[in-house]
C-alpha cells in the first residue's frame, strides 16, 4: 500500500500535470485548496439521473404532472404546487414496498405508520454507521415517547477491517435493541436494494466525519421520492440543505470532528424536531417532501453536472 506521503506526491504530481481540476462539491474543493496551496481547484457537485433513481410510484405522479421531467428535470421546481395527498401516496407505495423487503429479507415486522429511518451506503469508518447508537439508552428513551424503525444496508471493502467490524457491532445492537426499537440490516447491498431505500425511508441519515465526504449521492436520490435528509454539513449536503425546509443538520458545518456533539445534536433533531412533526404536523412534513423534490431534485442531478463539466471544464 502507498504510504500517505506518496499519495500526496502522485497527487501533487496529477495537479501539475493538469489544465483543470474539480472537487465533486463546494466543500471538497474548498478542503482540497486547504491542503494543496498554490492551486486553484474547482467545484462541480455531483448529481444523480433522475429517472434511474424515481420510484415508480413518484415517475407516474411526475409525468402526470410535470411532463418531461425524465430528461429536462428542472421542472421539478414546480413538484412544490403537486397535491398534497398525491406525493403522499406516492411515498405510501414506496414505503410499502421497502418494508415488504425488510420482512422478506430480515424477517422483522415494521409498521407503516411509523416514521423510518435509513442508513444505506459502503460501511467505512469515517461514514460512521454507528453514529446513530452511540447511546443506547438516549436512543430508547426518544423511542419511548414517540416509535420510530430504523433500516441499515452497506457493505465494506474486503480489506477494511474496521468497516466489517461495524457491520458486526451494527447487526449485535439491533438484536440487543429487539424489544425496544425495530431495526434491520439487509444483505447483499447493490443498486436495485439502494433504489428501494432511498424511495421508501422516511428520513434518510448520514453521518460522515467532517471533512471526509467529498459528496455523497444517496440523499440526492432520496429527495427524488420526497424522502427527508438528515446529515452532517458535509458534502453535498453543505449545498443543499435549508433547515426544516429541505431537512436536517447534524452540527455546525464548519465544527470539529466532535462524534459527541454530533451524537448530541442527531438525538436532539430526532427527538424534538423530526419525530414531533411527523406525528404533530403531517400537513408541514409533507410541504418538506415537496419542497425537497423541488429544490434539490431539480438541481442536484447528471443534467446539470454535464452541462457544467462540458462548459467549464471539457471546452475551454
Amino acid at each position: 500500500m502507498l504510504s500517505e506521503k506518496n499519495r500526496l506526491n502522485m497527487t501533487q504530481l496529477a495537479l501539475n500535470l493538469s489544465s483543470y481540476v474539480n472537487g465533486v462539491s463546494e466543500r471538497h474543493a474548498q478542503t482540497a485548496n486547504n491542503i494543496f496551496h498554490g492551486y486553484h481547484v474547482h467545484a462541480i457537485t455531483n448529481g444523480v439521473h433522475v429517472p434511474t433513481w424515481t420510484h415508480r410510484s413518484f415517475a407516474r405522479l411526475y409525468q402526470a404532472n410535470l411532463p418531461h421531467w425524465a430528461y429536462e428535470p428542472e421542472v421539478l421546481t414546480r413538484a412544490d404546487q403537486l397535491p398534497d395527498d398525491l406525493v403522499w401516496n406516492a411515498h405510501e407505495e414506496a414505503k410499502r414496498e421497502l418494508l415488504s423487503l425488510v420482512k422478506g429479507q430480515a424477517a422483522v415486522k415494521m409498521r407503516d405508520d411509523v416514521p423510518l429511518i435509513c442508513f444505506a451506503r459502503r460501511m467505512t469508518a469515517y461514514k460512521r454507521p454507528d453514529l446513530l447508537i452511540a447511546d443506547v439508552g438516549r436512543l430508547v428513551a426518544i423511542a419511548r415517547e414517540r416509535p420510530f424503525q430504523v433500516v441499515f444496508a452497506g457493505t465494506a471493502h474486503p480489506q477494511d477491517a474496521p468497516g466489517q467490524r461495524l457491520i458486526t457491532s451494527l447487526n449485535e445492537h439491533i438484536r440487543q435493541l429487539s424489544n425496544s426499537i425495530p431495526m434491520a440490516f439487509l444483505p447483499n447491498y447493490d443498486m436495485g436494494l439502494a433504489a428501494t431505500l432511498v424511495a421508501g425511508a422516511d428520513i434518510w441519515l448520514n453521518t460522515p466525519l467532517p471533512p471526509l465526504e467529498a459528496s455523497g449521492t444517496s440523499g440526492m436520490k432520496a429527495a427524488l421520492n420526497g424522502v427527508l435528509n438528515m446529515s452532517v454539513l458535509d458534502g453535498w449536503w453543505a449545498e443543499a440543505h435549508i433547515e426544516g425546509v429541505t431537512g436536517w443538520a447534524i452540527g455546525k458545518g464548519q465544527d470539529a470532528a466532535d462524534g459527541g456533539a454530533h451524537a448530541d445534536e442527531l438525538y436532539h433533531k430526532l427527538g424534538q424536531v423530526a419525530l414531533p412533526l411527523y406525528f404533530d404536523n403531517r400537513a408541514r412534513w409533507i410541504f418538506m417532501m415537496k419542497q425537497s423534490i423541488s429544490k434539490i431534485g431539480s438541481y442536484f442531478n447528471t443534467q446539470r453536472m454535464m452541462r457544467r463539466y462540458a462548459t467549464e471544464a471539457y471546452i475551454r
